[in-house]
């Protein structure tokens, strides 16, 4: 059994736990999170739900960098007619810097706080 430098595994049989919808996502709790956000968007709990969303991320007109997300929808057409900012959710086994700065520039530029799961 192979695995990346992350841990996940590399074989044939650890791409295959972690594809869903053929679509192979990083880690098994990140394919187990897409399906439980599938199942409320299924009973219209929540809509749009979109999958790697990119943001670049501008300081003083240059873009420094960009985020991308594992998941961005919106809770309820009620909630967008209220509040139009999308939720950002981003599967995390471990913080690192450089994702802790991605998340402070996101909530500065954009004013979205990304979501923990």
């Amino acid at each position: 059994m192979r695995r990346s430098k992350y841990g996940v595994r590399t074989d044939k049989a650890g791409k295959e736990a972690r594809t869903v919808d053929n679509v192979l996502f990083a880690s098994m709790k990140e394919a187990k999170r897409y399906q439980e956000l599938k199942l409320l968007q299924r009973a219209y709990k929540i809509y749009d739900l979109e999958l790697q969303p990119r943001y670049a991320l501008p300081v003083n007109g240059v873009t420094v960098c960009s985020y991308v997300g594992d998941f961005k929808y919106f809770n309820s057409l009620i909630d967008a007619a209220i509040d139009a900012n999308p939720v950002i959710e981003d599967v995390k086994g471990m913080k690192t810097p450089v994702y802790r700065l991605k998340k402070k520039l996101m909530k500065a530029i954009y004013g979205i706080e990304i979501q923990e799961v």
